[in-house]
């Protein structure tokens, strides 16, 4: 007998297709059953119509739908496929997007212990170390839990995380106390690691680049849109090597329009045309997003 008509079965439906979304994309370990429960649970009573609880509580059978209200199916249809097919598509972009975001922020670290042991400054390469240390075993421990769907297939990634990690740790005693130089050497060692993982795993590096330049990019944009000049310059000479760095890996057309509209904004600030700087931050941004959306 029928007890879930109309909005409840709708609402139940949408759950269900949010929970399996939530499921595949973002949950590991434990949530990931339980949303894969409750998705199943919310799509299997939709689906027959009959809810187990509602009987219990007696509740036997839903209200008659009205005539005429033949098109709300349809619709309710379009919703949930639109749901569905957007999800998927919005969360494999923004899986890879927050991993590559979250690889940035640890490997700004590395680069930096990287350089410091290369030019033997101990003491600040002890400092970047240090942060390096915590930043990559909260990025190991996030990314061996759960795997966006783009490094599901990988089986050798964790085997990877766990290599990169004794090879930050086997440097401990050269950073603090030893040879530089040494230490130096060995970190390079990580680099081909990750390499090996963009590439097995469909990412380029422009894509690494890109979301790096992203980050730094949006404070400049931010003193645009505030008219802050001085900010504005201050800002640009560590968003132009994060631009050199996106150029070395792609310096087609679309890369240079970026390029154009980052050197405008400066300009712009130089010359001190302060009213002309949000709509030369917003020609950065669309350019941006243009080449992030094609390629990031």
């Amino acid at each position: 007998m029928n007890n879930v008509q109309g909005l409840d079965r709708f609402i139940r439906a949408l759950v269900g297709v949010l929970a399996l979304l939530l499921a595949y994309f973002w949950l590991g370990g434990v949530w990931q059953w339980v949303a894969l429960g409750v998705g199943a649970v919310a799509l299997a009573t939709a689906a027959l119509r009959f809810c187990p609880l509602y009987a219990v509580l007696g509740r036997r059978k839903a209200a008659t739908p009205a005539r005429g209200s033949g098109v709300m199916p349809l619709l309710a249809g379009a919703v949930l496929l639109a749901v569905a097919v957007g999800g998927a598509w919005a969360s494999q972009m923004f899986s890879r997007k927050f991993f590559l975001e979250d690889f940035n922020a640890m490997n700004g670290f590395y680069k930096q212990t990287l350089f410091l042991t290369g030019k033997a400054e101990r003491e600040k390469a002890v400092d970047q170390y240090e942060q390096l240390l915590p930043a990559y075993a909260a990025f190991q421990e996030k990314y061996t839990a759960w795997q966006p769907i783009a490094l599901r297939s990988d089986p050798q990634f964790p085997v990877d995380l766990v290599k990169v990690s004794g090879m930050l740790l086997g440097v401990n005693d050269l950073v603090r106390a030893g040879d530089l130089q040494q230490a130096h050497l060995a970190l390079e060692g990580v680099r081909p690691v990750f390499q090996e993982v963009f590439k097995r795993n469909g990412f380029s590096m422009l894509s690494v680049t890109l979301v790096d330049f992203h980050d730094a990019m949006e404070l400049m944009l931010e003193a645009g849109n505030a008219k802050d000049a001085a900010k504005l310059q201050a800002l640009y000479p560590q968003v132009n090597d994060k631009m050199t760095a996106v150029e070395a890996e792609a310096s087609d057309a679309d890369i240079q329009v970026i390029r154009q509209n980052l050197d405008a904004l400066l300009k712009a600030a130089q010359d001190g045309q302060t009213d002309a700087l949000p709509q030369r931050a917003d020609q950065l941004k669309s350019s941006f997003v243009k080449v992030y959306l094609q390629r990031g």
